[in-house]
């Protein structure tokens, strides 16, 4: 009889430890019992999923929309079926993530779960870090590739000026040297906006990425035309432009960027017996500008198409390029919510669409 008494007083003194356990810990916590019963929850549990004392007895099912996470019942039953700790990152429907640890509750005597112990610890903030930081990191690294790109286009530039240069000097014919000059003062101008837009971006704060502004499609147009004068000199390009929807909002160095690769490309990839012919246009449809570049050039099989915007590959080998231009574009089209499209047949040319988000305001 003392013996059953001082268990009972035993129990009584494990449950009141229990329960100040429940009642003063800082972190969400649930016990279900084998039943899928709610038989406890701490405080900050109530707070967090806005459970009611009169929870306590209840099936979890009548519950669990509190807990904004449609898999926990799942989850707890394959706990109790296999007597596992289940340790996941979650995000529930209000957009906040948890670490979830569900640890089965042991009868040790029987040898059987009996239950879980669900703990959920807050780790939004730290989810939210880890997504700017990866933000972060991808800005630096289409900044390091649009630089090298972009570089690599005015000097190649400036090695073709040099070279008519060279044959103008052979032929004593001097007359065009005003021209090819103001070639390459334009050429040196755009290395020192692609520098200079790298210092501006290094000397920022490092939680700040470029931001988007107020863009006049014209503007970008004309600073490409200067840009890629010597190319368009060269090859005798014609180029049509016909704007319906001239303002955008995006960030100017990465819309130049944008522009000059697609109409760099369709003055490149030309038969060799043809001079390039570009139309340049831009609409609206439903909540995007859509800028569009088209060429009569060599265009591509479907194939071709795919493999275009994947990095380092060229379809084109007797062109030159490192297969990283349209790699860049797509990226950055698909960074601000956009998209881009093509539609090209060997031997009829391609058109590429950019499809750039509009702004609320302007929608």
């Amino acid at each position: 009889m003392q013996n059953k008494s001082q268990q009972i007083i035993s129990l009584i003194e494990l449950n009141e430890e229990l329960e100040n356990y429940f009642s003063n810990t800082i972190i969400p916590q649930l016990f279900v019992d084998a039943n899928l019963v709610l038989r406890k929850f701490t405080p900050p549990a109530m707070k967090h999923f806005k459970l009611k004392d009169e929870f306590i007895g209840r099936p979890l099912e009548e519950v669990e929309e509190n807990f904004r996470y449609h898999s926990i019942i799942d989850n707890i039953q394959v706990v109790i079926a296999t007597g596992k700790i289940l340790e996941k990152e979650i995000q529930t429907t209000d957009l906040r993530w948890y670490q979830m640890n569900i640890l089965p509750y042991i009868v040790r005597k029987e040898s059987k779960t009996n239950g879980v112990i669900i703990t959920f610890i807050d780790i939004t903030s730290r989810i939210r870090d880890l997504k700017e930081q990866e933000s972060m990191i991808a800005e630096h690294e289409l900044l390091l590739d649009t630089v090298a790109h972009d570089l690599k286009n005015p000097i190649h530039g400036i090695g073709m000026v040099t070279e008519l240069l060279r044959r103008l000097q052979e032929k004593k014919n001097m007359e065009k040297l005003p021209v090819l000059l103001h070639n390459i003062e334009n050429s040196l101008e755009s290395m020192k906006k692609v520098i200079g837009d790298l210092m501006d971006f290094r000397w920022k704060e490092p939680n700040k990425v470029a931001a988007a502004e107020l863009i006049d499609l014209e503007s970008i147009l004309e600073d490409v035309r200067l840009t890629l004068a010597p190319q368009i000199q060269e090859s005798q390009a014609v180029i049509t432009v016909n704007l319906e929807c001239s303002e955008v909002t995006f960030v100017r160095r990465k819309l130049r960027s944008i522009v000059y690769n697609l109409v760099s490309n369709a003055i490149k990839y030309t038969r060799a017996d043809h001079h390039p012919e570009i139309t340049i246009t831009s609409v609206r449809e439903e909540d995007y500008v859509v800028f569009s570049v088209a060429d009569k050039g060599i265009g591509m099989n479907e194939n071709e198409c795919t493999l275009i915007f994947e990095k380092f590959q060229r379809v084109k080998s007797t062109f030159e390029g490192s297969g990283v231009g349209l790699y860049l574009v797509k990226a950055m089209v698909n960074a601000a919510g956009g998209k881009i499209e093509l539609e090209s047949k060997p031997g009829k040319g391609s058109v590429f669409k950019v499809f750039i988000k509009m702004e609320p305001s302007l929608i």
